[in-house]
């Protein structure tokens, strides 16, 4: 709770005093590769984003987005072992197949390190850096058939959702196709700051660990 309300309040503190100036407004759509590193944990899936960009100067500006992506599939080999030392085997070995899917919002600032927001020519490189809130959905099935009575089981099988939050970190090429229109390509890194246990994810410390290629458009309103 304390490290929520210390993001909030750095939020209101870093964000506040921009919103008292004019900002320019453009809206940004792309497809993205994302990729999910952390082991046992690794897959591929596509996705989409919509964001809002507020110029509130030539370099500097706010962001806010909405990014989903399909369900990704991977698999891990976790051990179950028994409660009793009456109980045989002790221990059995299973198969858990995952699909994992992800909803992510974040808010942040993003600064033009070449050109500006409303470049006519040539290109612009940017960087950003915010907060996001992670929204997970993770189903498992087992290989085998295991009773939770008689034995310790690290990942169960079935549904559930999962929460994190993050620290986005971005970095992107822009170049302008004439009309307001932007094409952009960034790459993006998702890097989660909480790690609430879930019965349902076998590996649940600094995970999903996840990072993204993005292509896409940016619209920009006069």
């Amino acid at each position: 709770m304390k490290k929520q309300t210390f993001i909030l309040f750095f939020c209101i503190l870093f964000f506040g005093p921009a919103f008292s100036q004019k900002a320019q407004f453009s809206l940004a759509t792309d497809i993205s590769l994302l990729r999910s590193f952390k082991k046992e944990q690794r897959y591929w899936a596509i996705g989409q984003t919509v964001a809002g960009h507020f110029n509130f100067a030539q370099k500097d500006g706010m962001y806010v987005w909405f990014a989903y992506y399909n369900n990704g599939k991977f698999s891990n080999h976790p051990t179950a072992t028994a409660k009793s030392t009456f109980t045989l085997p002790q221990q059995m070995d299973y198969t858990n197949d995952a699909q994992m899917g992800i909803k992510h919002i974040s808010v942040g600032w993003k600064h033009y390190l070449k050109g500006a927001y409303n470049i006519e020519d040539n290109w612009g490189l940017y960087g950003y850096a915010g907060f996001g809130l992670l929204l997970g959905s993770i189903e498992n099935q087992h290989s085998i058939s295991i009773d939770s009575t008689d034995y310790y089981i690290p990942v169960l099988k079935g549904k559930a959702n999962f929460k994190r939050l993050t620290i986005d970190l971005g970095l992107g090429f822009e170049i302008p196709v004439g009309g307001d229109i932007y094409f952009y390509m960034e790459g993006r890194a998702l890097l989660p700051t909480t790690d609430y246990p879930s019965n349902y994810l076998f590996i649940n410390k600094e995970a999903p660990l996840t990072g993204s290629i993005n292509t896409g458009l940016r619209i920009l309103f006069d």
